[in-house]
């Protein structure tokens, strides 16, 4: 017997049925208590547990997912103090102040409690979710964005469950305060909330639900399908369904093992969590079994027209002459394609459809061609391959996939798609249609970007002028941020260039509140500053690597009477004029050296009595010492010079000569301990990612420029 949990109706205990449907706890709700009444917890045993966080910490505790209660008695105890802490969230003269410490709280943190989502979590969101109009009136805002990134997090994760739960108890002003929005409201709401998708799969049941993330192992994972598979992962856990991540290997001329294990490391890093990982290769077989079916039931035929022939007869609408053959006329060329003769190897088998279809993908297809390159799984076992059009929908019926997302670029091709499934016999599934996702100054397609790979334009498929997954996040990009852009897109159907200006400002937001302060100048534009009653020996003081994030560490700033600027600051400098050196103090500037109309030195004096907000200038600068490093500052530009390239252009003609530019400076010490993929920000520069941490003195340090949502200018 389930246990009953027992509420009054006007304040249900969001955050107890929430966290049980997320721990896999089976529980019937019994609204009837009076008003104002603590929930109690009626067990099958016939005993009962009273009070909403006694209740919590038995649901955590027994709960079906690993670490709900903490990994350790420590974590256990935090938990604890988050349980306590969140009715502060529902008290309204301290909902704002809670917002606050939260955000700060979560400013370098996924979770509450440790590096998992804890029972905490679930509680805090519940309080959020259940002040209604309120939270949802700051979540729109700008005002909280650690807060929301979490929240949203969550919220994306565990999308089917929590919406069913918020649908069912929250009314617009709140917990119990008035009743779920009406089918019309959720519309309007929609429109505005940018959270996710919002949006329902044709005929689809919670529980039933089977979607599949299709790509080819032909390349890395870039943008455009990171968009597809967040999609498919949306709607599985909305609808509480299956995802299978299927490799269309069908192509061995383009495949390789190396493009399979990128692509499942990409789909790992984009947090999309499936049930199975399967290939078509899985299925030659069956499939090779139904395309001879389809010959002797005279619905395929086998073909030798020319390549270039066989294109223009069917854009004419012109029929090819073996469309006619006799089966066994077929099936004999069918064994020649089969055993990869040369008389096999000219041949193509193609569906009967209707050649004069004025949609042109119904105009006998083509369903298998010859390839004698050796296959990444399979070897040279097959000289026949099934081409995507007949494979995918035939892999798609028996895998058991209900809903087929497809980007609207295939819609021509859905009609041709549910042809196939009725000639082979097999059930119907659901096609859905998303925009592709297109960039401005960007190619998705794999077959352009392998060029740039085999022409030693970009290092490889990593490289961070890349639209891959890999390459966006060598660059800089927090995955955060490039989930928040694509599920603020939702499933739209529409087509959109979108800018990267925008995904860098939201990756600007989440990585400027936590990421480490450090300073550096160019190594051949600097200009020494003599302070004359500066330090005799140098001392050093102990900073914090960020003033507003306690979490960024420490670090040692030494200083002394000789110090480095950017000759760009020391060349809007006048005599006599007094500026910041920030992290010490005012100094007066007595003397500006030059020669040839170059400035060679600057003297001055400090003045650390003088008011920091009454000078103009605020410097950054470097001690003059030996342990400073040498870093390699890299910029990147768009790799094509044209913000959207038409069909009929050759990508070729537009390439961006200067897409790279690297300097030279010189940094502070504490900077030898940064790790490889750290993000830090170069006081008055711009943020940067380490691709290369320090190794030794000789080597420098390399640091990738990361673009913060500003139009960047181009290096040439």
């Amino acid at each position: 017997m389930e246990a009953k949990l027992a509420f009054a109706q006007d304040s249900p205990p969001l955050s107890i049925i929430s966290a049980a449907k997320i721990a896999g706890v089976s529980l019937t709700v019994d609204p009837s208590l009076a008003s104002r009444s603590v929930p109690t917890l009626h067990l099958g045993s016939g005993d009962f547990i009273h009070g909403t966080n006694t209740i919590l910490r038995y649901i955590a505790r027994i709960a079906a997912i690993s670490n709900f209660y903490g990994q350790d008695a420590i974590q256990a105890a935090h938990v604890d103090q988050w349980l306590e802490y969140a009715p502060v969230i529902l008290s309204g003269s301290e909902f704002e102040t809670a917002c606050s410490f939260l955000d700060g709280y979560l400013a370098s943190r996924t979770f509450l409690v440790g590096y998992g989502l804890s029972i905490a979590d679930i509680v805090v969101w519940s309080n959020l979710a259940g002040t209604g109009q309120r939270w949802e009136s700051l979540r729109r805002s700008k005002k909280y964005q650690n807060l929301v990134r979490w929240f949203n997090s969550v919220a994306v994760e565990y999308a089917g469950t929590l919406d069913e739960v918020i649908t069912a108890y929250v009314g617009k002003r709140g917990i119990g305060k008035s009743p779920a929005p009406s089918l019309r409201e959720k519309e309007h709401d929609s429109k505005e909330n940018t959270s996710g998708p919002e949006v329902d799969l044709p005929g689809a049941k919670v529980g039933e639900v089977c979607v599949r993330f299709a790509p080819e192992p032909s390349g890395y994972l870039h943008i455009g399908h990171a968009k597809a598979g967040l999609l498919n992962k949306y709607f599985a856990e909305r609808y509480k369904g299956r995802l299978i991540v299927r490799f269309d290997d069908t192509n061995p001329s383009k495949e390789s093992n190396e493009f399979v294990e990128n692509v499942l490391k990409d789909i790992d890093t984009l947090g999309i969590k499936y049930d199975e990982v399967t290939y078509t290769s899985d299925y030659f077989p069956k499939l090779m079994e139904m395309a001879e079916n389809l010959i002797k039931q005279g619905k395929a035929y086998v073909d030798d027209t020319p390549k270039e022939q066989m294109r223009i007869e069917r854009m004419d609408g012109v029929e090819s002459k073996r469309r006619n053959q006799t089966v066994e006329e077929n099936l004999l060329l069918w064994r020649e394609m089969v055993n990869g003769t040369e008389r096999g190897m000219q041949c193509c088998v193609r569906g009967k459809l209707d050649m004069q279809d004025p949609n042109k993908s119904l105009r006998d297809p083509v369903y298998y061609r010859c390839n004698t390159d050796p296959h990444h799984r399979v070897g040279s076992k097959y000289k026949v391959y099934p081409t995507y059009d007949f494979a995918c929908p035939f892999v798609d019926a028996l895998e058991g996939v209900t809903h087929a997302l497809r980007s609207s670029e295939y819609h021509d091709r859905n009609a041709q798609y549910h042809r196939i499934l009725q000639d082979m016999g097999l059930r119907k599934v659901e096609i859905y249609e998303f925009s592709r996702l297109n960039m401005v100054y960007t190619l998705l397609s794999k077959r352009k970007l392998l060029w740039f790979v085999q022409n030693k334009k970009v290092d490889d498929w990593t490289d961070p002028r890349f639209p891959t997954v890999q390459g966006i996040v060598r660059r800089g990009l927090k995955i955060e941020a490039l989930i928040q852009f694509i599920l603020e897109q939702g499933a739209s159907k529409n087509l959109n260039l979108m800018e990267w200006d925008k995904l860098w400002t939201i990756n600007k937001k989440i990585i400027d509140p936590v990421c480490a302060r450090h300073t550096a100048v160019l190594k051949d534009k600097r200009v020494l500053l003599t302070l004359t009653n500066g330090p005799e020996e140098p001392f050093s003081r102990i900073l914090p690597r960020h003033k507003k994030y306690e979490g960024a560490g420490k670090k040692t700033t030494t200083f002394t009477n000789r110090i480095w600027l950017e000759y760009a600051d020391a060349s809007v400098i006048s005599t006599g004029q007094e500026v910041t050196l920030m992290d010490w103090g005012n100094a007066i500037i007595k003397e500006i050296k030059m020669e040839n109309g170059t400035i060679t030195q600057l003297v001055g004096e400090l003045h650390l009595e003088g008011s920091v907000k009454l000078t103009k200038l605020k410097l950054t600068w470097l001690p003059d010492i030996e342990d400073l490093v040498t870093l390699s500052l890299v910029e990147f530009d768009y790799l094509i010079k044209k913000k959207k390239l038409e069909e009929d252009e050759d990508f070729t003609d537009n390439l961006n000569p200067c897409t790279r530019r690297e300097y030279s400076a010189l940094g502070d010490p504490n900077m030898r301990y940064l790790k490889q993929g750290e993000i830090i920000q170069l006081e008055r520069k711009t943020y940067y990612r380490c691709d290369v941490p320090f190794v030794q003195q000789s080597e420098p340090i390399v640091l990738f420029a990361i673009p913060d949502g500003r139009q960047q200018s181009a290096l040439n």
